[in-house]
């Protein structure tokens, strides 16, 4: 359940230490997904935590920190799904229907911790950069050690497949979240796009074994 002003825990409330990083971590990520990193301000956090600033800043030293914190938990989350997704199933085209689902079922999510990865106002900034490429760098890894070990392809003949397959799975969820149209269900859409990556992924013969 999102904190909320009304739900935060009143001022002065104690608790263990990684539950009160986790809580501050929430409210964190509602006011960046609202306003931007350039616009949220740590007292909006603070606030919104129902704690006090020096509370907070016990936790982190800094916005800057706070938010690379935040984007840690966010990239970790999609990356730990898509290898869920590769673990699932032995059967090629329902591990690329899985892994389409698992960007639609992030992106999709409603506390909208994708923007943070996907749609950051701070990727002129190295340590933001380099956690976002880490995301494609890292869901494509796993895709490409699938492709390779199915198809005998190199390493970098597997990677330029992987991410474009990881490219398609998350464009075309951004896309169908921001076109808000309630004619094509989540999974309708997600299936949609997993049926054209496998129409193209499955010419790569499997090889033996």
């Amino acid at each position: 359940m999102s904190t909320t002003p009304e739900t935060a825990p009143k001022r002065g409330s104690r608790l263990p230490r990684l539950a009160r990083r986790a809580q501050l971590l929430e409210a964190a990520q509602e006011v960046f997904v609202a306003n931007g990193y350039h616009a949220a301000a740590m007292d909006d956090i603070a606030d919104r935590a129902g704690v006090s600033k020096p509370v907070l800043y016990q936790h982190f030293p800094g916005k800057l920190e706070l938010y690379l914190a935040l984007l840690d938990t966010s990239c970790d989350a999609i990356v730990a799904s898509v290898q869920d997704a590769l673990k699932s199933t032995e059967d090629n085209k329902l591990r690329v229907a899985a892994t389409m689902h698992a960007f639609y079922d992030y992106v999709a999510n409603a506390q909208g911790a994708f923007r943070l990865v996907f749609e950051s106002d701070l990727t002129n900034e190295p340590a933001v950069r380099e956690r976002v490429d880490r995301v494609t760098h890292a869901c494509a890894e796993a895709v490409s050690e699938v492709i390779s070990a199915d198809a005998g392809l190199s390493r970098e003949q597997s990677m330029v497949l992987a991410v474009s397959l990881v490219g398609m799975a998350q464009v075309s969820a951004r896309y169908w979240l921001g076109a808000g149209n309630p004619s094509i269900p989540q999974e309708h859409a997600a299936d949609l796009v997993a049926s054209l990556a496998w129409r193209g992924i499955r010419g790569f013969p499997r090889t033996d074994g």
